[in-house]
């Protein structure tokens, strides 16, 4: 019988976790952000004290992760702490809405920078889907799909290969963030005065009311620089397919998460430097601060150029997402707790194929019904919920098996964990204020999964 192997060296793990951080929230989420706080200090503040708190989920997953080095990391760990409820209604919100909607939010972020660059040629209905009366299919979808689907047939190479894309990608994009950064401060005859200003009073377009200024503000900007930061722990799943994964794996974890830190600030340090706070506010929502800060010193080929960037980003992105989460349900199907097909590994690439073209047969789904922004933000509130729930396993393990070889120990226990989860409870009751329709969707999709674990819990015990 085939098996998974372990292929993916230290630097392809460090260059799956960056790359899957780095997609589009850095281009995007600022605008909002400062909109949300109207303050580019703490917005700047927001940014590090979003890296410091997935810098200490970084450190939790660090310890499981060589404790537990298996295919499917949190359903793993929660399997492990909390039993398979836990683990399944994971599984299925990962394969739901968690990932599979990030990875659709990627593909149609990728579509809408392929737009910029040709005049809103993909804003046209190019086909139907007949279903009643007709639903329209735009070309931004079908871009998009384009996308997801070219991006899937490469993650059904071999683990080797696919890592080798994904190192080649990221440092891509790293090259472009640090390249942008620089240039900005060099030629982006910028004020260092931007940064003791306000942006009271900019359009702010399409932000809530709800999320501007105050207490919800800081939460609402604090989940956008989280969705940003998302994809730190994205390497877990792939645990199974980690050489020497008891002292790669927490390298991996640490080492790209600082990195992200390092580079995120410091770009918008660079945005703030060559923009005031108000012109951020300003910036349509159909462009991203990135291009009007380049626009600076590049001139009328700021768009195009900042497009080829996102395009990049977003696609390095979406790789290392269809990569690493395809193994959740991989993992779910070994359990008896989903289709069983999706178990099947190729006996050529030793890659669970099933799995990962059923993940992207569902992100195509959520990809032609729903938004960049709803998917997003629907997106975060559940990743949030299960990263806590995954950092307090760290302390219910430490206390139920104490025994457990640990390679690698939480730096801080158990102040670290404690940390994470209340800052996480706090977001998530913040969430449930700001924007309430997107929080709702998140646990709605949560709670669906309620009747399809009996139903796989059953299936299992007949078998």
């Amino acid at each position: 019988m085939s098996q998974l192997q372990r292929g993916l060296g230290l630097w392809a793990g460090i260059a799956v976790n960056v790359g899957n951080v780095i997609g589009t929230g850095v281009f995007l989420k600022t605008r909002v952000m400062t909109c949300n706080v109207e303050d580019p200090m703490l917005v700047m503040a927001v940014w590090v004290a979003a890296g410091l708190l997935s810098l200490l989920g970084a450190l939790c997953y660090a310890e499981l992760s060589s404790a537990m080095p298996s295919a499917g990391g949190d359903y793993v760990f929660l399997q492990r702490a909390y039993g398979k409820p836990a683990s399944f209604l994971y599984g299925w919100t990962v394969f739901a809405i968690m990932k599979t909607g990030s990875q659709a939010a990627l593909a149609v972020g990728f579509a809408i920078f392929v737009n910029a660059v040709t005049g809103g040629s993909l804003d046209a209905t190019w086909a139907s889907i007949p279903i009643g009366t007709g639903i329209p299919v735009r070309g931004l979808t079908v871009v998009a799909l384009t996308a997801l689907w070219g991006v899937t047939l490469l993650n059904c190479a071999s683990i080797g290969a696919t890592g080798a894309f994904a190192t080649f990608l990221t440092a891509l994009k790293v090259a472009a963030l640090v390249a942008i950064g620089v240039a900005a401060f060099w030629f982006g005859s910028g004020e260092f005065i931007h940064f003791a200003e306000s942006a009271v009073g900019g359009r702010c377009e399409g932000v809530q009311a709800s999320a501007i200024g105050g207490l919800g503000g800081i939460g609402a900007a604090m989940l956008g620089a989280m969705w940003a930061y998302d994809g730190w722990n994205n390497v877990a799943p792939l645990c199974g397919e980690v050489k020497n994964p008891q002292r790669n794996l927490p390298r991996i974890f640490l080492w790209s998460t600082l990195l992200v830190i390092l580079l995120y600030t410091g770009i918008n340090a660079a945005y703030f430097y060559v923009l005031a706070p108000s012109t951020i506010a300003d910036v349509s929502a159909t462009s991203s601060v990135a291009t009007e800060v380049v626009s600076r010193f590049a001139g009328p080929v700021a768009v195009t150029l900042m497009a080829a960037v996102l395009m990049l980003s977003s696609l390095g992105s979406l790789h290392a997402s269809i990569l690493a989460n395809s193994r959740v349900p991989y993992a779910m199907a070994v359990d008896g707790m989903f289709f069983k097909p999706l178990a099947k590994i190729s006996t050529k690439t030793h890659i669970p194929t099933n799995a990962v073209l059923a993940q992207a047969a569902w992100a195509s789904v959520l990809t032609i019904s729903g938004t960049y922004d709803t998917l997003t933000d629907s997106v975060v509130f559940a990743s949030c919920l299960f990263y806590a729930l995954t950092a307090a396993a760290v302390l219910i393990l430490r206390k139920r098996e104490p025994g457990l070889a640990r390679p690698f120990k939480t730096w801080g226990y158990p102040l670290t964990p404690i940390a994470f989860v209340l800052v996480s409870i706090a977001l998530l009751a913040n969430a449930l204020i700001a924007t309430p329709a997107q929080a709702l969707l998140g646990i709605g999709m949560i709670l669906l999964g309620v009747p399809f674990y009996f139903y796989w819990q059953r299936a299992a015990q007949r078998r």
